[in-house]
């Protein structure tokens, strides 16, 4: 047990420990399951770090890597045939290679392509790796030197979608836009007869059979085709059944079967012998099915879609196995089992490539479900019983945080897409802003709605907030202005805030409510004197802030003081280590790779990507993370020193 544990805590921190020595305490120990061998045996010899006082995993997450390098959507992944390795390829024009068990990048990005690279493959050999591409061309490449062999595959007209090696290495095969599929010699790169014709619109995906001998390939024209490897001829009908564009096609093990995935939510198994639908329709997914593919003994299937999740089903029956996978917070446009058949990679619109444990699956909760299009904003009541969602749909619905179930009915009223909702600090009102142009006020108990809408914004309403007391709401609008309302009236107070010369993203208040700050597409956030905007609205001439972007992509963490008061117990344990601690500024930044860092970039704590998905401070010394966890700092102290944070005797 403690070996096993020891083996999870490397494959989940190896690279915060590389970064970071001291982390293998401060940021390692305060995320261990609470049923791990390791957590009662450590823990309590380390009272001076962060601690997850709520929501901790009980086991470790299915999510073992997020690999972070690629600067745009990840389109493919796919894991060499010994499983040390994974190959991305990416919208970025570049191919990377990792190392499974590290989640280190290995070497430099492959480089060639001066367009998108949709498709990558391992050669059967692990030697060679196959990438096809959005400018026309396949390029094959030196696993082990990142060089290119030979020169690109020329003969499409439009995108290579889709790109496989056969099981013996001896052929490859690509599927492009120009609706047809090719057939090229792996070792000459010459092509191999004619192109492979009748789909009607682009093709998709397309993969050989385990003996070679035939190729399937899926269409937007809604149908899978099965080719004759040898001499290009279409074997039998087309395979219907799908209402939508096929994304994803490949064969069982075994080759008796193949399966499908497509844009009409549902991923079926056809018989490869006679062409029948063996069974239902895979159903569960909520959008397009991106990915398909089986495991290596054949026994289940692993899919991933637009609505962020993989999925992993019995391949016999049909019935999905566990809950499904969540943690990419975009599509999922690539999955693939490893050779083991234990983990599960997944690449995805986020930029992020991540590893699953393909036993466990383990998932804290299970989706709220109801909105009929994209939510575009969330928020807890004060008390944390409840939680507020805004949407596409044009509702805004309330839900139990505890069980998840939806409270009462949607709240309608707004004309257009719902983009931001916020509770009031009593938690007896709900404010709302919409494309519409407008705001609403509602009743928390009853959903009714309070007065009127507040308007006089000229284009969508992209945030919301209520000031401190409740007495007040800001917002925020793509027509570059602020504006001030009286809550209990709905009139507006004093003019618009007027400096943003773009659309006005996010808008708060300080915890004082003295100040109110703006975020905006033109690069800055200002920081606004709340009373001078009200007292002095008609002068129109309000000082402000302005704040530079932070250098890295991050995730702002709201902070009413400085690290130093959010964490008052830390400053006494600081002081007489001075010399070796580390300066803790006035803000704090989660960033995309999970370090929590100060202004001075200085890394104070890293959080897993199974915590933070979502993630913010309220209001001074807990992080509230995903739906439920909280984090505390109230002991947390930070420095270089080993002792800063160890209950250590003085003859340890």
């Amino acid at each position: 047990m403690f070996i096993q544990d020891g083996i999870k805590f490397v494959q989940n921190f190896v690279g915060v420990i590389s970064e970071s020595t001291p982390h293998l305490y401060l940021s390692g120990l305060p995320f261990l399951p609470s049923r791990s061998a390791l957590a009662s045996m450590l823990t309590a010899n380390f009272p001076n770090i962060a601690q997850v006082t709520r929501g901790q995993h009980e086991d470790w997450p299915s999510n073992q890597h997020v690999l972070r390098g690629h600067t745009v959507s990840v389109c493919s992944v796919a894991f060499s045939p010994d499983g040390r390795h994974i190959v991305s390829g990416s919208w970025d024009q570049t191919i990377q290679v990792w190392d499974a068990q590290t989640g280190a990048q290995v070497g430099n990005p492959l480089q060639g392509h001066t367009d998108s690279v949709f498709s990558v493959a391992f050669s059967p050999d692990g030697r060679h790796i196959l990438s096809g591409s959005r400018d026309q061309t396949i390029r094959v490449w030196d696993a082990q030197t990142g060089a290119q062999v030979g020169n690109p595959l020329q003969g499409h007209t439009s995108s290579v979608n889709s790109v496989a090696f056969s099981l013996d290495g001896r052929h490859m095969v690509s599927g492009s836009w120009d609706q047809t599929i090719r057939v090229w010699d792996a070792q000459t790169g010459a092509k191999v007869g004619n192109p492979l014709q009748g789909h009607t619109e682009e093709v998709n995906s397309v993969a050989f059979s385990p003996d070679g001998r035939h190729i399937v390939s899926g269409s937007e024209d809604q149908t899978i085709r099965v080719w004759d490897a040898q001499t290009g001829a279409q074997v039998g009908n087309p395979l219907q059944g799908h209402t939508e564009e096929v994304n994803s096609v490949a064969f069982s093990p075994d080759g008796r079967h193949i399966v499908s995935g497509s844009e009409d939510h549902t991923f079926q198994c056809w018989d490869a012998q006679t062409g029948a639908q063996v069974g239902n329709p895979l159903q569960g997914h909520t959008d397009s099915v991106n990915t398909v593919a089986f495991s290596p003994d054949g026994r289940h299937i692993v899919s991933g879609s637009w609505d962020q999740t993989i999925r992993v089903w019995d391949a016999q029956t049909g019935a999905q196995v566990g809950n499904p996978l969540q943690g990419h917070t975009e599509e999922v446009n690539s999955v693939a089992f490893s050779p083991d058949g234990r983990h599960i990679v997944s690449g995805s619109e986020d930029q992020t490539i991540q590893v699953w444990d393909a036993q466990t699956g383990a998932q804290v909760g299970n989706p709220l479900q109801g909105h009929t299009s994209s939510v575009n904003s969330v928020a807890f009541s004060p008390d944390g019983r409840h939680i507020v969602s805004g949407s596409w749909d044009q509702t805004i619905r309330v839900w139990d945080a505890q069980t998840g179930a939806q409270v009462g009915n949607p709240l309608q009223g707004h004309t257009s897409s719902v983009n931001s909702v916020a509770f009031s600090p009593d938690g007896g009102h709900i404010v709302s802003g919409s494309r519409d142009q407008t705001i609403q006020v509602w009743d928390a108990q009853t959903g009714a709605q309070v007065g009127n809408p507040l308007q006089g914004h000229t284009s969508s309403v992209n945030s919301v907030a209520f000031s401190p007391d409740g007495r007040h709401i800001v917002s925020g609008s793509r027509d570059h202005t602020i504006r001030v309302w009286d809550a209990q009236t709905g009139a507006q107070v004093g003019n618009p805030l007027q400096g943003h010369t773009s659309s006005v993203n996010s808008v708060a208040f300080s915890p004082d409510g003295r100040h109110i700050v703006s975020g905006s597409e033109d690069h800055t956030f200002q920081c606004w004197d709340a009373q001078t905007a009200s007292s002095s609205a008609h002068a129109g001439n309000f000082p402000t802030m302005h704040i530079q972007p932070h250098p890295a992509p991050f995730s702002p963490i709201s902070m009413p003081t400085s690290m130093l008061s959010a964490l008052p117990s830390a400053c006494d344990k600081l002081t007489p280590m001075a010399d070796h601690s580390r300066h803790l500024g006035h803000g704090l930044f989660l960033l995309d790779n999970g370090w929590i860092v100060g202004s001075s970039d200085q890394l104070l704590l890293w959080v897993p990507p199974s915590y933070h998905p979502f993630s913010w401070y309220s209001p001074s010394t807990t992080l509230i993370i995903g739906r439920f966890p909280v984090l505390d700092f109230r002991n947390m102290v930070h420095g270089s020193a080993w002792d800063c944070f160890c209950a250590c005797s003085d003859n340890k």
